[in-house]
């Protein structure tokens, strides 16, 4: 990316709500942009651990997480995080083993 170009899209994240910029200065997120920040990492924190769960080798989960993140239905997104919810809190609960 060109830094014009940098420049123009902080600009619209600006003018967005998403970030407070000032020339010549620092760019921070706003709470709205912290917000959307954290839906977007949690999202991909989902894609990725249930790609290791099904031991997808990390360097092509690096690459298809990405594909998964931007193309799915936002309910096929909420089914994959309900999902892997359950599967690691159900591995995380005590067993009970019988006599």
């Amino acid at each position: 990316m060109k830094p014009s170009t940098v420049v123009e899209m902080v600009r619209k994240l600006h003018k967005d709500g998403f970030v407070r910029y000032e020339k010549y200065g620092g760019v921070t997120l706003t709470p709205r942009g912290r917000e959307i920040a954290e839906a977007i990492k949690e999202r991909r924190d989902v894609f990725k651990k249930f790609l290791e769960l099904i031991l997808v080798p990390e360097d092509v989960a690096l690459k298809d997480f990405h594909i998964l993140e931007h193309q799915l239905n936002p309910k096929t997104i909420l089914q994959f995080t309900r999902f892997v919810k359950f599967i690691t809190e159900a591995s995380e609960r005590p067993r009970f083993v019988g006599r």
